[in-house]
């Protein structure tokens, strides 16, 4: 369960800097004019990608589990920054959307 949690912590905390990095420019114009902000985003977010795969492939022995929780992970993170910083709804579509990532989610960690 250790390592399950610290794979999603990873793709969560990878995420989350990624949601910055890249809405970031478009909410904020301070990060439009101080590129090198986001280029520093790069190095920790894919060293983090990196750990998270890793951790991934070591706990389950194959690459699929890493794209389908990374996917999933990341759904969920950019559903509830978009809400929180953009107060952008989820709108019945996204909230069936939301569910089934965490489902996914439920397959990959339950059934093994």
């Amino acid at each position: 369960m250790k390592e399950l949690l610290t794979i999603i912590g990873l793709f969560t905390v990878a995420h989350t800097l990624t949601w910055f990095q890249i809405n970031g420019m478009i909410l904020w114009d301070w990060m439009k004019q101080n590129l090198w902000f986001v280029l520093l985003f790069a190095i920790p977010i894919g060293y983090l990608f990196i750990k998270a795969v890793e951790h991934t492939y070591k706990y389950y022995g194959e690459l699929w589990p890493t794209k389908i929780i990374g996917f999933s992970v990341g759904t969920i993170v950019f559903a509830i920054l978009t809400y929180f910083f953009t107060n952008e709804g989820i709108t019945l579509k996204t909230g069936v959307c939301l569910v089934l990532a965490g489902v996914i989610i439920g397959i990959q960690v339950l059934w093994k």
